[in-house]
C-alpha cells in the first residue's frame, strides 16, 4: 500500500529510534503504524509538532521585535488577525464577554490554517487531512466549551441547558441535547477532514498529471478553502462557547 510522507517523517522517526529504541508492537498499533516497524510517530503528528514549532518561533520573533513606533510587517499582520478574532469573539459570544476566549480561538485558528496550508507545499502533508487530527481538534473544542460553561455557571445551572424550555419535557430533551452535543464533535471533525482531504487529493492528482500551470487554480482554491474551513471551525466553536455561557449574561 502506497503512503505519502512529509520530508520530516523518516528523519524524525529515525532520531526517535536512536534515542528510544524500536517501538513496541502495541505502540505502533495504537499509532496506526502496524506496517511501518521503525516509526514512533505518524506523519500527521510530525506535521502537527512542526506547526507548533513554527507558531512558537513566529510569536517569539514578533514579541522580540515588538515596537509601538515602528511595528514590523509580522507584528502588523498579527495585530490585524488578533483584532479580527477579538471582534469575532465579541460579536458571537457577546460584547465584553468574548475577550477571555480569544486565546483559545486564536490558537485553533493559527493551527488549523497552517495545517490546511501545508497541503499546498509538496514536501509537507496537511495534518487536517487525517481524521485523527480533526477529531483531536473537535474533542478539544467540545471539552473546552463544556468546561467553560460549568466553570462560569456552575454544574446545576449548566445542566439546566439540557432540560429544555419547560421542565416536564426533560425526559425527552436530555437525551436529545446529549446527542446534539456529541454530534458537534462528529460534525466539526468530519467537515474539516473531508474538505481538506478532498482538496489535497485533487491538487495532488492535477499536479501529477500536469505539473505546470493547470494546478495553480487548484492551489488558489486550496488557499481559499483553507481560510474558509478555518473560519467555519472557529466560528462554530465561538457559537458553542456562547451557548455554554449564555445564562451568565
Amino acid at each position: 500500500m502506497h503512503h505519502e510522507f512529509s520530508f520530516l517523517f523518516h528523519p524524525l522517526n529515525a532520531l526517535l529510534v536512536m534515542l528510544l529504541g524500536q517501538p513496541s508492537e502495541s505502540w505502533r498499533k495504537a499509532m496506526g503504524l502496524e506496517e511501518i516497524p521503525n516509526a514512533w510517530l505518524p506523519d500527521n503528528v510530525v506535521m502537527a509538532l512542526l506547526i507548533v514549532v513554527v507558531v512558537a518561533v513566529m510569536l517569539f520573533l514578533a514579541r522580540r521585535r515588538y515596537s509601538v513606533e515602528r511595528p514590523s510587517v509580522l507584528q502588523q499582520i498579527l495585530e490585524l488577525l488578533l483584532s479580527a478574532l477579538r471582534n469575532l469573539a465579541d460579536d458571537v459570544i457577546g460584547h465584553g464577554h468574548g475577550k477571555p476566549f480569544v486565546p483559545m480561538i486564536a490558537s485553533l485558528a493559527f493551527f488549523i490554517f497552517l495545517s490546511n496550508i501545508f497541503g499546498l507545499v509538496f514536501f509537507l502533508q496537511p495534518p487536517t487531512a487525517s481524521p485523527s487530527t480533526t477529531f483531536a481538534l473537535s474533542i478539544t473544542a467540545f471539552l473546552f466549551y463544556n468546561i467553560v460553561g460549568i466553570a462560569k455557571l456552575g454544574p446545576i445551572k449548566y445542566a439546566a441547558h439540557f432540560v429544555g424550555p419547560v421542565w416536564w419535557l426533560f425526559p425527552l430533551m436530555i437525551p436529545l441535547e446529549i446527542i446534539s452535543h456529541l454530534a458537534r464533535v462528529l460534525s466539526l471533525a468530519l467537515r474539516l477532514f473531508g474538505n481538506i482531504f478532498g482538496e489535497h487529493t485533487a491538487t495532488g492528482i492535477f499536479m501529477a498529471l500536469v505539473p505546470f500551470v493547470v494546478p495553480w487554480p487548484m492551489m488558489g482554491l486550496g488557499i481559499l478553502g483553507a481560510t474558509i474551513q478555518t473560519f467555519i471551525f472557529i466560528m462554530l466553536t465561538a457559537v458553542y462557547i456562547s451557548g455554554a455561557v449564555a445564562q451568565e449574561h
